[in-house]
């Protein structure tokens, strides 16, 4: 198993149907064969505390049976159509994977 989570740090200009269309685009991954699970949040509204970073906008979690599944996943044609259609939006990634 591996778990993929994603960080998007948007740019702060952005307007709402801008977010929007974002969040749209992160929804149409769902789609991409090979997920286990996924998952569209936003920080959520826990007390803060100094070690949890609620400075990204969304952020994707996706499961994969193996750690060869992420590499099918990456240029599958819907994930290559997000990144060309919504890479302007975020001014920072960050991805964490863990097995």
């Amino acid at each position: 198993m591996l778990v993929h989570f994603v960080a998007f740090y948007l740019k702060p200009e952005l307007t709402a149907e801008e977010r929007s269309a974002f969040r749209g685009g992160l929804e149409s991954l769902r789609a991409i064969p090979g997920l286990e699970a996924y998952h569209v949040g936003t920080p959520a509204a826990t007390p803060p505390r100094p070690v949890v970073d609620a400075s990204y906008d969304f952020a994707i979690t996706c499961l994969f049976a193996d750690v060869a599944a992420p590499d099918v996943y990456a240029v599958h044609p819907i994930h290559l159509a997000f990144i060309e259609a919504h890479r302007a939006k975020w001014r920072d990634v960050r991805i964490f994977d863990a097995a």
